[in-house]
């Protein structure tokens, strides 16, 4: 069930206006003026109006000035007719949805290069504001304070003077985050994959991270609906993506060996993902996984959808979640696979010793290099990538290998 907010009270700006209008006595009675400050994501009782106008409450607030006054009559209702949705007072609220919203529309804009650095640092940003309208509906304090020697609290600002407001990886700790384990485990990943691609070029990385940040759009939406209401979600915003060519089964396959993580990501992803279960690693909310597997129909006049969902546990499904598992785990190679490839390609001379020379040389056994993985049976198994970086490396030295 959605949780509204049990404390629904005018905020300071609005006192300002109430005590102007009050004063100004062309607004009507406490009702007529009320009508300005309902909306319908918030309802307030209209003794608040009088306890403002007998000074039982804000008493010492300032009214605004008649420049203010006008600037909000002006404006006035600022409801988002989509929504319903108050542009000032659930500004945050917006800001989230939209957030995301372009975070989406730039990873499938086809025109979009850095599609995964862009959407990670906006979803980012997204989640921000969506923890903070929880907080502030909550009133769970969200900037950043400090205790003075007097026992008083005060604010830090920023260099230009304005409130500090928590990050989003502090958000994450707080004891009171609305956030299941799975959620919050894939938000951090892409904090820490933001922090990589922040200051430093990125490649690759698109089709690596997708069932990460297909999970992030579907665990926002959720927790947007569950927190705040279904009629803020987004799934009616945007369709599902459609393509100009379909896919090549053939030529994916030969790009498979490429799709590895740049090094300095693929460190994030073994710190991350080498220590997870099966049951964590295979968690919808970490990494939404789908497979998509062409499919005729033997009628004319059948279901034409693009997208079909087959029942978990059916003998359907369990045939296509081999194909999937085949198609998706990465190829590894032990030591002496690694030599035979490369005398087949040539270099007769190049053994075992000259390939433990390599990789002790180049530490490529260091995770963070992604040239290979260390299984549960406690053996190191090499990747395609480790593969090519030896070919190149024969390459280099034909004269003393061939």
């Amino acid at each position: 069930m959605v949780k509204r907010n049990p404390k629904n009270r005018l905020e300071r700006w609005e006192v300002a206006l109430v005590k102007a209008m009050l004063a100004k006595g062309t607004f009507g009675n406490d009702q007529d003026i009320l009508a300005y400050f309902t909306r319908p994501t918030r309802s307030i009782n209209h003794a608040r109006i009088s306890d403002i106008r007998n000074g039982r409450m804000h008493a010492k607030a300032k009214p605004a000035t008649d420049e203010e006054i006008q600037r909000f009559l002006q404006d006035w209702p600022q409801i988002d007719p989509a929504t319903g949705l108050h542009l000032l007072g659930d500004e945050l609220l917006i800001k989230a949805r939209e957030a995301m919203l372009v975070a989406v529309q730039s990873y499938n804009n086809p025109k979009t290069y850095f599609r995964s650095e862009v959407f990670i640092v906006t979803a980012i940003i997204a989640w921000t504001y969506l923890f903070h309208a929880f907080f502030r509906r909550e009133v769970i304090e969200y900037r950043y304070i400090r205790k003075k020697p007097d026992g008083t609290v005060e604010v830090l600002k920023t260099p230009q003077g304005a409130d500090k407001y928590r990050e989003l990886g502090h958000c994450l700790k707080h004891a009171k985050s609305p956030l299941d384990v799975g959620t919050k485990r894939n938000l951090e990943f892409l904090i820490d994959i933001r922090h990589e691609i922040e200051h430093r070029m990125t490649n690759r990385i698109d089709d690596t991270l997708s069932a990460k940040l297909q999970a992030c759009c579907l665990n926002f939406n959720r927790v947007l609906k569950a927190q705040f209401g279904a009629q803020y979600g987004l799934d009616g915003e945007l369709s599902f993506a459609l393509q100009f060519a379909a896919i090549d089964f053939e030529q994916r396959k030969a790009l498979l060996p490429t799709a590895d993580l740049p090094p300095t990501i693929e460190a994030v992803r073994a710190r991350y993902e080498d220590g997870l279960t099966d049951e964590q690693y295979n968690d919808p909310h970490y990494a939404y996984r789908v497979l998509f597997v062409p499919k005729v129909v033997n009628k004319k006049g059948q279901a034409d959808a693009v997208m079909e969902f087959v029942k978990p546990g059916s003998e359907e499904a369990e045939a296509i979640n081999k194909a999937y598992i085949k198609e998706v785990e990465k190829e590894k190679f032990k030591p002496r696979q690694v030599v035979k490839m490369m005398k087949a390609a040539g270099f007769a001379k190049f053994g075992m010793q000259y390939h433990t020379q390599l990789w002790q040389e180049m530490n490529a056994k260091d995770p963070a290099k992604g040239y290979g993985v260390t299984l549960s049976d406690g053996q190191w198994y090499w990747y395609q990538r480790w593969v090519d970086e030896v070919r190149r490396h024969c390459e280099d030295n034909r004269d003393k290998y061939a």
